[in-house]
């Protein structure tokens, strides 16, 4: 199957570093994710916190096979795969999956960041790296939706550091900077809803300040020749089997394979290098 974008989506992808698609995924089988992440019993063994610099937490889950779960046979779709494979030219591999669940009224908030920005803490040479967020909620401003910068993965990598909270967040002056060249968009998504970014896409989102919840997969690709150089806690290359769209309402609410508990993360794990807090006024 070929990528779900047309050329002219695909040069906007390249220019903006971001796409969204409405109804990559349909009403059917965008209830049998949202069913299977929430009543999964491996999924809800596996959930840690993840704090923002004001202690308001993201419920998290990551794994990082896919296997043959309803959500993952998801990340192994034609749709995305094919779609992966296209924007990054050539083979890629499933570099992980998670669940980041903000709950109403509570849910925190994501600092600016690059995903390269630590991925390349991991031993990824190149920047051949880009994730789909499928909406399972409503995704709005009010419930902290993903805002991305438009156009700032043509900035390159930025320096990050590690933020009050633990999480990993980019150089703000340079952010600070950006905004001022590059407008700010707020990917606010039905369920359903697919976001195709690239990894150095500079992004963030705000706490959930509503009485709804704002759950979202995230679906995260290495092309196979940007294999890293050293051992981290994301798999080396390993060959992804690509299964038809159709397989997912095949499969219904199948759950992971309990065996596979191994593959799930047990906590946040940032890279070695990243070991100063520098806080919010980090500045490289």
């Amino acid at each position: 199957m070929p990528t779900v974008l047309t050329r002219n989506e695909r040069q906007q992808f390249d220019r903006n570093g971001y796409f969204l698609v409405r109804g990559l995924f349909d009403a059917e089988e965008t209830a049998l994710l949202k069913t299977a992440m929430e009543t999964d019993p491996t999924v809800r063994a596996n959930f840690y916190n993840r704090a923002d610099a004001e202690g308001a937490v993201t419920r998290m889950v990551t794994w990082n096979q896919p296997g043959d779960g309803v959500y993952g046979l998801a990340a192994r779709s034609e749709r995305i795969v094919d779609t992966m494979e296209d924007l990054l030219g050539g083979e890629v591999y499933h570099y992980h999956s998670k669940l980041t669940a903000k709950e109403p009224h509570e849910g925190g908030a994501w600092e600016w960041h690059q995903d390269y920005g630590y991925w390349y803490h991991n031993g990824c040479l190149f920047p051949l790296m880009a994730s789909a967020m499928i909406a399972l909620d409503r995704s709005d401003r009010s419930n902290g939706c993903l805002q991305v910068l438009k156009g700032s993965h043509l900035m390159g990598r930025l320096d990050h550091g590690l933020l009050e909270g633990q999480q990993v967040g980019a150089d703000l002056r340079r952010v600070e900077e950006a905004k001022k060249h590059l407008e700010l968009v707020y990917a606010e998504m039905d369920p359903g809803d697919g976001l195709f970014f690239h990894c150095n896409t500079l992004h963030r989102s705000d706490r959930n300040r509503s009485a709804n919840r704002r759950w979202t997969m995230i679906c995260c690709y290495n092309a196979a020749r940007n294999n890293p150089y050293r051992a981290h806690h994301h798999p080396f290359y390993t060959p992804l089997e690509k299964v038809p769209d159709a397989a997912i309402k095949a499969a219904g609410t199948r759950f992971a394979d309990p065996a596979l508990d191994r593959v799930f993360l047990k906590k946040a794990v940032a890279p070695a290098e990243l070991t100063k807090v520098v806080g919010k006024s980090f500045s490289g």
